[in-house]
């Protein structure tokens, strides 16, 4: 399967629905997701599709009104893709949110997410 463009904007529509069937129908079943927090460096990390929905999960618990906007994507390559985005919402604690992000994106031979790393610019 060729990745494109309107895969990358398909799976981020899907996020901003919150639809977690949508969301994984993109990810491989031995898929892995990084956060861009976490209690390493890289973030916490979430393996195989079963907890990568429930860290999703939790993820949308936790800001339940999170968007993603003012997004751009690009293929770079056979099997990788980039989204830039700017995500706003409201975390449960009242606080507002407004970050400029990345997600760097590998997908499998059959044009599923193998790899999902989001990085988020860090707010002083």
């Amino acid at each position: 399967m060729t990745l494109t463009r309107e895969t990358l904007t398909g799976f981020l529509t899907a996020f901003n629905a919150h639809d977690l069937n949508a969301i994984m129908g993109y990810f491989a079943d031995d898929c892995v997701f990084y956060l861009p927090r976490g209690a390493t460096p890289r973030g916490n990390r979430y393996e195989g599709k079963a907890d990568v929905r429930a860290g999703l999960a939790q993820r949308f618990a936790g800001t339940p009104d999170v968007h993603y906007g003012d997004d751009q994507h690009w293929v770079c390559g056979n099997g990788f893709g980039v989204s830039e985005w700017t995500l706003t919402g409201t975390m449960l604690s009242g606080r507002q949110i407004e970050v400029r992000g990345v997600d760097l994106l590998e997908f499998d031979e059959e044009g599923k997410i193998r790899r999902k790393d989001s990085f988020w610019k860090i707010l002083d």
